[in-house]
């Protein structure tokens, strides 16, 4: 077992939103946001690929699934807080959103973040679970056997 706290987890959990989103949409939650910091690159958006990795039965060995596009970026803020992203697909814009998202997450205005961009991010992507669940309920059969008198 593990005897340490994350004191990531937070920045893990927002991170992980960021990367799933659908495309477009950390850009456009993020132009509700009232006054955008201008950002200096430390590294410009660049498309490249990443390994997948799998495991079999999610137990077995892991191997190596396949690759998949990502568009990563690193920026800073005025205040010299770094922001980070790497995002599903290449989209250079999206990256550059998240990553600005990343940064200010870790200012004094966290709040206004969480409530203008992850929160909604957080809300579809449970509606979209549900959903998914929901379809696959209905393809739910329940199997059972009838005892017999001759047993």
């Amino acid at each position: 077992m593990k005897d340490h706290i994350d004191t990531n987890a937070a920045r893990k959990s927002w991170m992980g939103l960021l990367a799933k989103a659908p495309a477009g949409r950390v850009t456009a939650l993020l132009k509700t946001v009232k006054a955008r910091p201008q950002a200096v690159w430390l590294r410009p958006p660049e498309i490249g690929t990443a390994m997948v990795r799998a495991r079999a039965g999610a137990t077995g060995a892991p191997f190596n699934l396949g690759e998949m596009t990502v568009t990563r970026c690193a920026l800073r803020l005025p205040c010299g807080t770094v922001g980070h992203a790497y995002i599903q697909g290449r989209n250079k814009t999206e990256a550059e959103a998240a990553a600005l998202v990343d940064a200010m997450m870790q200012t004094d205005r966290a709040d206004e973040i969480e409530a203008a961009v992850l929160t909604p991010l957080r809300e579809e992507a449970q509606a979209k679970r549900g959903t998914r669940a929901a379809k696959a309920a209905a393809t739910k059969v329940d199997f059972f056997t009838l005892v017999r008198g001759e047993d």
